[in-house]
């Protein structure tokens, strides 16, 4: 078993109309047993900035702290919020640096814009290679299945309540399809005035 599946978990984020959705399943697993159903892998950066970080349970802890002193670093210098856009590239740095002895997450970026409102979603590997998109990204163990459910499901210009549903059917729909991923969701839909968060239930077996 790769390295990455040892504690499964899986995130998908989706773009909007004027709008982005993350979301991510809350199982923590040590291989093929579940140990909680409620480890949560997206944090807030800033009130319209979320990272989600699936993989290897001890670096999701570890860079959210990183990204946590980074960013308060950041606002202290700069005098203002960072950007979403900015903020992925201070990802890519940060997991650059340890390119030869890498952690083993493959975060996933999601936020607006706060000076244009535009949503902005980004995926990297686990050395810091960014993937922009313009309709959705994945990361964790049940990416291919993921993939697959957002491909059909997805359509440009969601208002939030439909994206809220796209992003619930197509995560629930992979979580069917891996065994290392599951034990419920959360899902954070970001608008540039507010952010709704809701948890679903899913198959605990």
């Amino acid at each position: 078993m790769s390295i990455m599946e040892y504690n499964g978990g899986s995130v998908v984020a989706m773009v909007g109309k004027n709008c982005v959705a993350i979301a991510c399943d809350l199982r923590l697993g040590q291989q093929a047993m579940s140990v909680a159903c409620n480890f949560d892998k997206v944090f807030s950066i800033t009130p319209h900035t979320y990272v989600g970080l699936p993989g290897l349970a001890s670096d999701t802890e570890t860079l959210r702290q990183t990204f946590r002193h980074r960013i308060n670093m950041y606002k202290m210098k700069e005098e203002r919020t960072i950007q979403p856009e900015t903020f992925a590239k201070l990802v890519s740095s940060t997991l650059y640096e340890r390119r030869f002895g890498p952690y083993f997450v493959e975060p996933v970026i999601a936020g607006i814009n706060t000076e244009t409102n535009e949503p902005f979603i980004a995926a990297t590997d686990l050395i810091g290679c960014i993937n922009f998109a313009k309709d959705f990204v994945v990361s964790g163990t049940a990416s291919d299945k993921l993939f697959g459910m957002a491909e059909g499901l997805w359509e440009p210009d969601l208002e939030p309540e439909d994206l809220f549903e796209t992003v619930s059917q197509t995560l629930l729909g992979a979580l069917e399809r891996d065994a290392l991923s599951g034990l419920g969701a959360i899902v954070r839909v970001i608008t540039p005035d507010k952010v709704i968060e809701r948890t679903l239930r899913s198959r605990k077996d």
